[in-house]
């Protein structure tokens, strides 16, 4: 069996670690790290159920209100004739 210092030459040795040491492929590797993180964070809230909106606690009254209001006509001034216009009242 081969040895790795067979295999290698120092020279080749000290190249290799110099250039895996280097602050540009640290870089990388930090960044392609962060990027992953990232993408995992928005994929897991992504794929959550969506929360359900509070319901008003008076919703009968909410809605009978409205219904009132749509009944009433409201008099536009500005009509001539006197027609009724139905419309809700703001």
């Amino acid at each position: 069996m081969y040895s790795i210092e067979a295999m290698f030459s120092a020279e080749i040795r000290s190249l290799i670690v110099q250039v895996i040491s280097s602050w540009q492929v640290l870089t990388v590797t930090v960044v392609i790290i962060l990027y992953f993180f990232l993408v995992s964070y928005v994929a897991s809230v992504y794929h959550r159920r969506p929360r359900k909106a509070p319901l008003p606690k008076n919703k009968n009254k909410n809605k009978k209100q409205a219904e009132e209001q749509a009944e009433e006509p409201v008099l536009d001034e500005s009509d001539e004739l006197g027609l009724e216009e139905s419309r809700p009242r703001r």
